[in-house]
């Protein structure tokens, strides 16, 4: 009777150890990210925030334990993602930042899968009533000291370009370009902060005076400078882009042509981190964001509502505004980690 006795506390042992297993690969499943810290990439540009954000509380769900946003420019960002110092950035440009990807070690060292927000361009502009007077369309005609001059803002003679922030990328075009299209002499290229540049722009656009401009999209100034109506895009004379896509045709199918390729915006992170939290790798390649959303929330950061607490909330907005979307992501992560 006594050694029948431990015979049913043994089975009660085993049935209780086996439930509390079961229980913790649940918790596990649930929560595979538990123990596990994430350090998010973004540069300067503060309307990055809000689609790094969705990433970051996307992982959250997923039981990462997520840091505050470290912020460090394209090229740096990707050496640091590949060397493990970071973990991912949400506004990887592709092709744009394809240079800064394959400098810093490419598939070996970093993990890019999926479309975060596609269908982002970029190129030159000027006010459309410029362009309705003197007949300009394209960026090459400012090749003419006379042509260049109707866009000189400081007395120098020559065009002032609203131009690219040093190390954003994008500044390595408008230089090679300046020097392929021969504009070096006519057009200067004025860097700095892009944010004060380009209000210093619709100032001047305000006033009616002529503006010179390079802008991309997704971002809030195409919402203010509306193509079509207040500006136009100019095309350049041919395709030309320095490094490894010099032989790239930019063209679009309706033969108009920036200058810059159509690009799409990916998460790009460390390649180990994806490896060993499939996750983490799922999640990243199968988040999307529209690009109206994201110029949407970034004209609300214009129009005032910049602030980190505004920023947040315009993330858990977002987010509600699609959580069948955001659940879905998170329950397929899951499942990657199974």
């Amino acid at each position: 009777m006594k050694k029948n006795n431990i015979g049913k506390q043994g089975l009660m042992a085993l049935g209780l150890a086996a439930a509390l297993s079961l229980s913790g690969t649940a918790a596990a499943a649930e929560m595979p990210g538990k123990g596990v810290t994430v350090q998010p990439l973004k540069s300067s540009i503060a309307e990055e925030t809000f689609q790094t954000l969705i990433v970051m509380k996307a992982l959250e769900e997923l039981g990462y334990k997520v840091r505050d946003i470290m912020e460090i420019e394209y090229a740096a960002g990707h050496v640091a993602l590949a060397n493990g110092d970071a973990t991912f950035m949400a506004d990887h440009w592709d092709p744009l930042h394809n240079d800064f990807y394959e400098r810093a070690g490419g598939d070996e060292k970093l993990y890019r899968e999926g479309v975060f927000s596609p269908g982002a361009m970029q190129g030159y502009l000027i006010d459309k009533k410029t362009s309705d007077k003197y007949g300009i369309t394209n960026l090459g005609q400012l090749k003419d000291p006379e042509m260049a001059k109707i866009f000189d803002a400081n007395g120098d003679g020559t065009a002032d370009l609203a131009g690219c922030t040093p190390g954003w990328g994008c500044e390595q075009v408008i230089e090679h370009q300046l020097d392929a299209f021969g504009l070096r002499d006519t057009v200067t290229h004025n860097q700095g902060s892009y944010s004060a540049i380009i209000a210093d722009t619709i100032t001047r656009y305000k006033k009616g005076d002529p503006i010179l401009y390079y802008t991309w999209t997704p971002y809030w100034v195409s919402g203010v400078l509306v193509p079509g109506k207040d500006v136009v895009w100019l095309n350049v004379p041919f395709s030309s882009l320095p490094g490894e896509r010099k032989d790239v045709d930019t063209a679009m199918p309706d033969g108009s042509n920036t200058g810059f390729q159509a690009n799409s915006q990916r998460i790009v992170a460390n390649r180990e981190f994806a490896e060993e939290n499939p996750a983490a790798a799922k999640l990243f390649a199968i988040m999307e964001i529209s690009s109206n959303d994201i110029s949407a929330e970034n004209l609300m950061m214009r129009d005032g509502e910049d602030s980190e607490k505004d920023i947040e909330r315009h993330a858990e907005e977002w987010i509600k505004a699609h959580q069948e979307t955001f659940d879905g992501w998170v329950a397929e992560a899951r499942k990657a980690a199974m």
